[in-house]
Parts: C-alpha cells; sequence; structure tokens
C-alpha cells in the first residue's frame, strides 16, 4: 500500500503544491480520527481511505474530491460532527463527506429500508454535488477487492447491492472501466463457482485463439496502412460476467460467444472515424443491420463510438469499435474524464456533465413523488438500465428512452400532463396499442384529452421509473378524492340517523376529533372512513358524543351511483347489478365492497351495524355491470355464433364465454354478459330463452 508521501508525489504531477498540501491535511486529519480502529483484514483503517483517495487520483479528480475520499468515514465511524468538518476543511468538502455518510442515528424495520434510506439520503447530496456519487463509487471499489475478509452471508448482499445499483450507475455515468471491475468482483462474490469456471474456459480458450487474432489484427493495420490512415488497433478481451449474462440471457454456448473477435481501432479525429469503418467495410464483408452510430447518436451515459459486425476471412464474425483518443477517455472514465479541465463552469455544462445532472435532476424528480425510500428504489433500479431505444416526436426532435419502452413512457417523458392525459398514440403515423413496445426510428405521436386520467392497468407495461411514479402518483390522489367523497356520504348518513349532518356539527367538536385521532385535517378523516379503516358510525358518535347518546333511528340505506371509482367495488363471488337488493362490506384499506343480501360470503358479518351497511342503488345509476350466466341447451352447429346474436339483439354485450360439454346431446355454455341493471338482463334471458333447444338458464351466485 503506498504511504502518503508516495501518493502526494504522484498527485503534484497534475495538482498545485497549495491542493496537494490540503489533500494531505486531511489525511493526517483521518488517521487521528481513526487511530486505534481496525480494518477486518487487520490493517490500520486508514489505509481504506487512501486507497479511495488513490482510485480517484487514477482518474484525476480535484483536491476536495481526494480530501472528501480520506474523511469518508470520519462522520459515520468517528463521531466527528459535521460542523468540525466545515471548520477545517471548508463547506464543499463537509458536504461531500455528508453525502457519503450513511444515516446511523436511525433505526430501520429492515436491512432492505436502511439501505434504500441511505440512497435516497445521497441522492439529495448528489443533486447539489455530482462528486458525492464519485467518491461513494471509489469508496465501494475499495470494499469489493478487499470482500474476501467478511462473511459468506454480508459479502452475497454487498456484491448484491453492487450488482443492482452501483455497477449501473458507473455504466450510466459512462464508467466502463469501473462498471466492469463490479460486475466482476459481484460475479466472483455472488457466484463463486461459476466466475471460476469461466475463468478457466477463458484462460483456455485464449491459447487457441491467438493465432487467429494476430491475423486479423495485422489484416487491419495493413489495411488502414494502404489508405494511409493513423490508427491504433487493439484486441478486446470479453470479461467475465459480460459473457455469463450472454450466457444465461441468450441462452448461448461459451463457444458461440468465443467465437467471436472484438477489435478497437482509436484514430485521431472524428472524421477518420468515418474512412477507417469505409476501409474495414471494403476489407470484409459487413453483417447487414448490425452497424451503430453512436457517435452522431451517443449513447444516454455519454458514450460515443462507431460499432459495426464484419465476416473475417473463414467466416468468422469480427465486432469492430472505431472511435477517437477523446472518446476512449471518455467511455472508460465517463463523467470523471478531464474533470480538472472541466472545472470552468461554463464547460462542465457540456456532454456527459450535462446528461449527469440531467440523470440526477430525474431521480430527485422520483425521490419528491415516490411514496416512501422503499419504491423510489425500486423506480432507480428500473431506470439504470441503459439499453436505449431512440424515438422522434412528430417535431423531429430525438427522445432517448431506455429498451422496451411503449408510448405511455414516451408521454411522460415528454410532459407528466401529456402522460397523465394520454388516450391514444401513433406510432408511424398509424394508431396503435398503447402497450406496444417502441422500435429505434419511431415516430410517437400522443393523442390527449382533456380530463381523462391515468389508467392503472398501465403499471403492468410501462418501463421507466417516472411514468411508473407519476402514474402511482396521480392513482393516489384520485383514490384520496374518491375516498374523501365516499366517507362524507357515508358520515352523514350515519348523522342523518341521529337527526344531523355535518353542517349543524360546531367546528371545535370536529377538531376535538381531529385532535383525538391524531389528524391534521378534516379530509384525512374523511378519507380513513372511505377506505374502511375507521367506521362512520364510530366517528359519527364521537362527534355527537357531547349531545346526548341515543340510538340512531332507523335511516334510508345510502344510494349507489356507480361512478364511485377506485373506491368502491363489486363482489366477484356474487356479481351485483342495479335492482338487486345489497348490502355495503366495509373492509379495511380498499374501501366498500358491494355483495348481494343473501351472499353466503358475508352472512356471518350481515348484521353488524360496523362492518355492514344498507345500501340501495341511485335512481341515476350509470354504467356496465358483468353477470355470469349459465346456459344449457341441446348441442347444435353454430351454437355460439347464435348465443351471440341473441345477446346483442338485447343490446348485451358478450365480455367472456366458455363451454363445457356435458354429454353427446347437452351443451353447457358459461356466459359473462355485461348488462346495465336488472331490466336489461331479463330481456337478454328472454332473447336466450327464445332459442330453440334451451332446457335451462341460470344466473350464477356463491
Amino acid at each position: 500500500m503506498p504511504s502518503i508521501d508516495a501518493f502526494a508525489d504522484r498527485l503534484s504531477s497534475y495538482l498545485g503544491p497549495d491542493q496537494v498540501n490540503l489533500v494531505r491535511r486531511a489525511y493526517y486529519y483521518a488517521e487521528q480520527a481513526h487511530d486505534g480502529q481496525r480494518r477486518r483484514s487487520g490493517e490500520a483503517y486508514v489505509t481504506h481511505p487512501l486507497a479511495v483517495a488513490n482510485i480517484l487520483a487514477d482518474m484525476h479528480m480535484d483536491h476536495q474530491s481526494l480530501m472528501a475520499a480520506m474523511l469518508h468515514d470520519v462522520i459515520e465511524d468517528t463521531g466527528i460532527a459535521k460542523e468540525a468538518l466545515t471548520g477545517q476543511f471548508g463547506e464543499t468538502v463537509s458536504e461531500l463527506v455528508d453525502g457519503v455518510s450513511k444515516l446511523t442515528q436511525m433505526n430501520f424495520e429492515s436491512k432492505a429500508e436502511a439501505q434504500a434510506e441511505n440512497f435516497q439520503k445521497m441522492a439529495m447530496a448528489m443533486a447539489r454535488d455530482i462528486r458525492v456519487i464519485l467518491v461513494k463509487l471509489a469508496d465501494r471499489l475499495h470494499n469489493m477487492r478487499t470482500l474476501e475478509v467478511l462473511s459468506g452471508e454480508k459479502r452475497r448482499r454487498i456484491a448484491k447491492e453492487t450488482l443492482e445499483i452501483y455497477a449501473p450507475i458507473a455504466n450510466r455515468l459512462g464508467m466502463h472501466s469501473m462498471r466492469v471491475e463490479f460486475e466482476d468482483l459481484g460475479f466472483k462474490a455472488m457466484h463463486p463457482m461459476r466466475s471460476e469456471r469461466i475463468r478457466q474456459a477463458v484462460k483456455k480458450a485464449r491459447g487457441n485463439r491467438r493465432e487467429i487474432v494476430g491475423k486479423i489484427q495485422e489484416s487491419l493495420v495493413n489495411c488502414l496502412a494502404r489508405e494511409g490512415m493513423e490508427g491504433q488497433v487493439l484486441g478486446r478481451e470479453k470479461h467475465l460476467f459480460s459473457i455469463y449474462k450472454k450466457m444465461r440471457g441468450k441462452r448461448k454456448a461459451f463457444n458461440e460467444i468465443m467465437d467471436v473477435y472484438a477489435f478497437r481501432i482509436i484514430v485521431d479525429k472524428v472524421d477518420t472515424c468515418y474512412r477507417v469503418l469505409g476501409a474495414v467495410h471494403n476489407l470484409y464483408k459487413p453483417f447487414p443491420g448490425r452497424f451503430k452510430d453512436y457517435i452522431a447518436i451517443p449513447k444516454a451515459n455519454g458514450y460515443q463510438s462507431l460499432h459495426t459486425t464484419l465476416f473475417g476471412m473463414h467466416g468468422v464474425p469480427i465486432e469492430i469499435q472505431i472511435r477517437t483518443r477523446e472518446m476512449e477517455e471518455m467511455a472508460n472514465h465517463g463523467i470523471a474524464a478531464h474533470w480538472l479541465y472541466k472545472s470552468s463552469e461554463e464547460e462542465a455544462q457540456k456532454g456527459t456533465h450535462a446528461r449527469a445532472r440531467q440523470w440526477v435532476k430525474g431521480i430527485l424528480e422520483l425521490q419528491q413523488r415516490a411514496g416512501n425510500s422503499l419504491e423510489f428504489i425500486e423506480n432507480v433500479k428500473i431506470d439504470l438500465f441503459p439499453d436505449e431505444v431512440y424515438v422522434f416526436t412528430p417535431k423531429g426532435r430525438i427522445m432517448e428512452l431506455p429498451k422496451g419502452s411503449t408510448a405511455v413512457d414516451f408521454a411522460y417523458a415528454v410532459h407528466t400532463d401529456v402522460g397523465n392525459s394520454c388516450i391514444a398514440c401513433r406510432i408511424n403515423r398509424r394508431l396503435a396499442p398503447l402497450s406496444e413496445p417502441l422500435q429505434s426510428g419511431a415516430t410517437v405521436e400522443i393523442v390527449t384529452a382533456p380530463g381523462t386520467r391515468p389508467n392503472p392497468a398501465w403499471l403492468n407495461f410501462v418501463v421507466t421509473g417516472k411514468a411508473r411514479t407519476h402514474i402511482r402518483h396521480a392513482l393516489k390522489l384520485q383514490r384520496r378524492s374518491e375516498s374523501i367523497n365516499l366517507g362524507e356520504r357515508l358520515l352523514n348518513k350515519t348523522l342523518a340517523g341521529f337527526d344531523s349532518h355535518l353542517e349543524k356539527i360546531p367546528q371545535e367538536r370536529i377538531q376535538g376529533v381531529l385532535n383525538e385521532y391524531r389528524m391534521e385535517v378534516f379530509e384525512d378523516l374523511l378519507e380513513e372512513i372511505g377506505l374502511g379503516n375507521r367506521m362512520a358510525y364510530v366517528v359519527a358518535r364521537r362527534l355527537l358524543s357531547s349531545e346526548g347518546e341515543e340510538a340512531p333511528s332507523a335511516e334510508g340505506p345510502l344510494a349507489i351511483r356507480g361512478t364511485e371509482g377506485l373506491v368502491l367495488s363489486y363482489a366477484k363471488c356474487c356479481t351485483p347489478i342495479p335492482g338487486d337488493p345489497i348490502v355495503g362490506h366495509l373492509s379495511a384499506g380498499k374501501g366498500m365492497v358491494v355483495h348481494l343480501e343473501n351472499c353466503r360470503n358475508i352472512s356471518e358479518i350481515r348484521h353488524n351495524p360496523e362492518k355492514c351497511i344498507q345500501l340501495s342503488w341511485a335512481k341515476d345509476v350509470t354504467g356496465e355491470f358483468n353477470v355470469e350466466l349459465r346456459v344449457e341447451l341441446e348441442h347444435q352447429r353454430g351454437l355460439i355464433a347464435l348465443l351471440a346474436t341473441s345477446v346483442n339483439a338485447a343490446d348485451g354485450n358478450i365480455e367472456k364465454i366458455s363451454m363445457d360439454e356435458r354429454d353427446g346431446r347437452i351443451s353447457v355454455v358459461q356466459l359473462v354478459v355485461s348488462v346495465h341493471d336488472r331490466v336489461h338482463l331479463a330481456r337478454v334471458i328472454k332473447k336466450l330463452r327464445a332459442l330453440k333447444g334451451v332446457i335451462r338458464i341460470t344466473r350464477m351466485r356463491s
């Protein structure tokens, strides 16, 4: 392990003497703070911060980041307060250190929750200063390199977190070298046997490949020389984790993956990249459809290169990447490349830095809308997989979206309001389903309508964290307003039994009840009633308690309009429709479930006024209601067509149809028909009865 002096010598190659001294000072401060602490491996603790600072020095990071790396565990592990660091090293450094520190003082329910909260805190700090994440990544990299000393369980947990969060973040910031190391170390810790087997196999295959690699390399070098172009040709090795991923994801054998030979050609400027591409396409035939131009349209993490696949000699596939020196630097170190030279403000906003900032801004948006830290981390994980598709808006703007995105993801990427009011989409000017995955190069147009709401079914197919978060948020708001509305009606109905009304109850009394239930506003209480978490009867008695406690008089049932939305659902067991005698069962968290009066499932709680409430159908009830019918009839040709025609003639609609044959002559057909009410159902049944050979029609109830 290099000492601080050796480290200071390294730094002096690109930092000024004052800055090097500041980094030294931070080291000595950390050494004192961690005095007496040891790592699991038995070394003095200060070796870890020094190693982290070394990793950042490899990327030529600025002195503040290096100071933060030296001090990154001080707040968390030594009890020194953030204020003390601010006094010693200034605001910027202490903010960086605080951003990397875990929340240690809080007690969490589970490991997952602690992890999520810590990440959430770091995301907030990242938004202020992106270097927080770079210090964190370097810290995590050194921890991964020294993972062997930990117990198996802990090792696997840290490796899993690295593969799920930190490797994708490194990828998102374009830091390829770090990502590869994360993946290989994580893979080794998670699956030591698999990793070793693949390593052995690669080693064995390398010997057999040497000759062919040499030949191909030679032919590429000669080709460039003939065309009079300068360029460096390098062979590329696939790393273990990517081989494993391909074997698992694409179900390929090891030999198939190893049969591809990969090279990288590095040239001086962009113009030469395209010339080299033309030269290698002349040398060997390209694979159709395998050419990608990431120079003209860079990846979301700033990666630029030309990719092509060729048929080499003897038909072996050759993958070639062509890029400039800057692009190579950028691809390996991403956002950390040229950090020093980009430290002036106007420069920093360009390219990768701007992209990284954009990404962090997106994370912050997720954070504001997410319900809790676990939901937030789930959405971030979704957002970290950066295989992109590129689609165009009708005006020709390019939008980057993750692979598998749908028109709904696109709508939310344009603007939250566009997503919330989206009703249909046109892909390449043709109407298409909203759930259709988008292909690169498609032009997507969103059709919106005012006053529409997101559909809960969208959650089944959206892939971006932004869309998922906003849909959930909109549904929560919608559910809240519907719950408040239903809660108010339930409470008023119960109060009417006591000859009272919400308007008649003094404000102080309402406030007194809210304080009792520890709630801020009255809407929260109404929402709780609407969701079935609190009984309207109990709340009504609390509100009236000072006015004497007589039993409620018999009051008419609550009328159901059919437009209550998410907080009112119809029981699947007995499928009630307008005109049926019904009761409401208040189910905690779900709101009200409507059952038939004689439904078996609620027979035990039927007369419990706290659980069940008498309901009736409003005069103006609207909507379609499903009913299951069982039709027994003689077997004949075109049976399903006959049934469908009859239901259609009575203005009904068949939602589902299935057939069970009983014996050779009689068939039993299960129909799910949507109708408006009982009168409409009677019309449908009458039409079905008129069919020849119908023996019996029954409405199915549990």
